[in-house]
Parts: structure tokens; sequence; C-alpha cells
């Protein structure tokens, strides 16, 4: 790579991180925002990138379920999931049917699978920076969420995911003998993979121990996030490399497409936050007796 091209990379990268922190940080409008725009461009991507394929999924079912999805989320309204979710899904049947041209179920598939991946897995964010802390909504319009603890949780998701993705990298750069994943990404490596692993597991525990986070939760929190951040990178390789092309887009200079950059968090998010709710916030064991 050329220093140009370096040095390209480098400001974006620094773009997108500060305008990420600053937005996690602060939660509310900016937040929501900067979710918004995750939305618009991971869901142009996906259907880009399904389109090569040779499937049609709608991009306008896609972007507008995920905006749905957010705005239920945002304004606390979540015992309309289900009702948004079952009709999304009815609207891309009704579309494929009535729309003239390429009748396919793989259509439907791949719609219903868009606003999923690229809608409802982002909104997560919202839970997570909320957690720990009552949402006040004024005039139903701004948010003023003043929890730390989301904050503090959505940093730590940030930069143990950083951690995990650059010593996996580094690790297997110099270590990597053996592939983890040879079919869908030949680069990657078993070595590179235990690496990233150890380094994200080590600055949660560290992370932890300076937030009061009992060690059992730090250690199951760094497996999750190393574990789902790497199946989460596999998972969009999986799907470039069946539509047949190595980048999602080329919008981010040096950087390739947007899901490229964000592919390590679309499944990390969800699973953090519902393992934070379950049973940081919640006795997991209390909750299915309530069950019986």
């Amino acid at each position: 790579m050329s220093l140009s091209k370096s040095i390209i990379r480098l400001i974006t990268g620094l773009v997108i991180g500060f305008t990420a922190f600053f937005a996690l940080l602060y939660g509310g409008i900016p937040l929501a925002l900067l979710i918004l725009i995750v939305i618009v461009l991971a869901s142009k991507e996906y259907s880009s990138i399904m389109k090569n394929k040779g499937f049609l999924p709608s991009f306008k079912i896609i972007v507008t379920s995920g905006i749905i999805f957010e705005l239920i989320v945002y304004f606390d309204r979540y015992e309309l999931i289900p009702l948004a979710f079952t009709i999304a899904a009815f609207i891309a049947f009704m579309w494929v049917l009535f729309r003239g041209k390429q009748p396919y179920i793989a259509n439907v598939a791949t719609t219903i699978l868009g606003f999923v991946y690229c809608g409802w897995f982002p909104v997560h964010l919202l839970l997570l920076r909320d957690i720990g802390a009552d949402s006040v909504v004024f005039n139903g319009l701004i948010k003023n969420n003043t929890s730390s603890e989301g904050a503090i949780y959505c940093m730590m998701l940030l930069l143990a995911v950083i951690l995990t993705d650059s010593f996996c990298y580094y690790t297997g750069v110099q270590f990597g003998k053996h592939k983890l994943a040879e079919v869908i990404s030949p680069n990657k490596t078993i070595e590179g993979s235990i690496g990233g692993s150890v380094t994200c597991i080590l600055f949660c525990l560290i992370f932890g121990y300076f937030i009061g986070l009992a060690w059992y939760h730090c250690l199951f929190l760094g497996i999750l996030i190393a574990g789902f951040a790497q199946i989460g990178d596999l998972c969009e390789s999986m799907i470039k490399r069946d539509a047949g092309v190595k980048d999602s887009s080329d919008i981010l200079p040096g950087h390739g497409g947007f899901l490229d950059r964000t592919d390590s968090y679309v499944l990390t998010i969800p699973v953090v936050y519902y393992y934070l709710q379950f049973f940081v916030y919640n006795n997991f064991l209390d909750l299915l007796k309530g069950l019986f």
C-alpha cells in the first residue's frame, strides 16, 4: 500500500472512529442519526451485492423496515416490534407476487434477511446505549438518556472489537499457518483467531475491573465479543464470496465498503446487549422460573 493510500485510510478511519465515539458517548439524536446512516448505507450495499448474485431484494422495503424498527426502539414502543416484523414480511411477499417480474422466493428471502441484517441487528445499538437507565422523551421528539452505564458498555464493545480485528490480523500475519475458513476467507487463520480472542478477553477483564464488573461477566463478554466479531466478519465474507464480489462497495476511501468496516459489529451488538440484559441486569434463572 502506497503512502498516500495509507494516509487516506488513516484519515478515513479517524473520522469514522471519532464520529462513532461522539455518537455513542452522547446518545440520543446523534446516535439515532448514526444508526440511520448505518441502515441506509448497509441496505444499499447489501441490495447491490444480492443483485450481483442475480437476486432482486427490495431496497425500499429493507431500508423502510429498518427505519421503522429504529423509530419503534427510539420511542420505546417495543410492543410494536412483532407487528412491524409481520407487516414487513407480508409486504416482502406481496412485492414479489405482484411486481410482474422474477417471482422468485429467493427475492422474498433476501429481502427479509436484508431488513434483519441491515436494520434490526444495528438497532440494538440503541438498546445497548440505553441499558441501565430509564429513557425520557420530551414532547415525543427528544430523548435525554443520562445513563453512563450504556455509554461505558458501548465503548467497551467498540474497543474490544477493534482489538479483536487488529490482533487477529497481526497474529495471523506473524504466526498464521492453519486456515480458519479457507473456502470463505482464505487469509484468516486459526492462530490469528486465537491471538485476537485472547487479546479481547484480556481487555474485557481489565476494562471490567475498572468499571466494577464481576470477572466472570467480563470473561463471558470477552469470549462472546471475540467469537461473534469474527463470525460476523465471516458471515459478510460468505455473502460477498457467494455473490462474487471483493468489497461491498468503495464508499469509504482506503477502506472499501461500509459493510466491510461494520461486519464485526453486526452480530456482536445484539449478543452483548442480550447478555447484559439477561445475565447482568437480570437473573436469567429467575426469568426462566417465571415462565413455568
